[in-house]
């Protein structure tokens, strides 16, 4: 494509989604709709641009399609977890732990995955990243082995976003 085609959709897969979006919170499928929601996917986009300036070097889609199944049922079993905690287990009871998470991710945007995966799952919340971005800080809700946790984030997303963004 051409540069003034970049130049007018600097993201064009994300002009699509946006628009998509659009129109799936409207409810409704009209002409109207659809314009409106492709000019927002044009604006946002080419508004935000010029903070976006070192974009990823790869990104394998299948792959991605893959950690968000892993994602979407990782939230699944944990909403279950949680629940089972919540009416379970006394206050009292609860072993909160904050783990440090060393990581091998150097792309912001594989961070900023990885950091909303782990907030995303019930349980678990992304806190802090280190100033030289080579570890996260991660509160976990209930854990007899915060190793394990630790090493669980690394395996199980770490090592996919580590696929998707080589």
């Amino acid at each position: 494509m051409s540069r003034a085609f970049y130049w007018l959709i600097p993201h064009p897969l994300l002009t699509l989604i946006l628009t998509i979006v659009w129109i799936l919170l409207q409810n409704e499928i009209s002409a109207g709709m659809i314009v409106f929601g492709f000019i927002l996917g044009i604006i946002i986009p080419w508004g935000t641009s010029v903070w976006w300036p070192d974009t990823p070097k790869s990104f394998r889609v299948g792959k991605m399609i893959a950690y968000s199944l892993v994602v979407i049922w990782d939230i699944i079993v944990a909403n279950i977890e949680v629940a089972w905690i919540v009416l379970t287990v006394p206050t009292s009871k609860l072993k909160p732990a904050w783990i440090v998470v060393p990581l091998e991710l150097r792309e912001p945007e594989a961070i900023t995955m990885l950091a909303g995966t782990i907030t995303l799952t019930p349980g678990t919340v992304s806190s802090d990243l280190s100033s030289d971005g080579r570890s996260l800080l991660v509160h976990v809700l209930h854990t007899d082995d915060p190793d394990a946790v630790r090493d669980d984030i690394l395996t199980r997303y770490e090592a996919r976003l580590l696929e998707i963004f080589a």
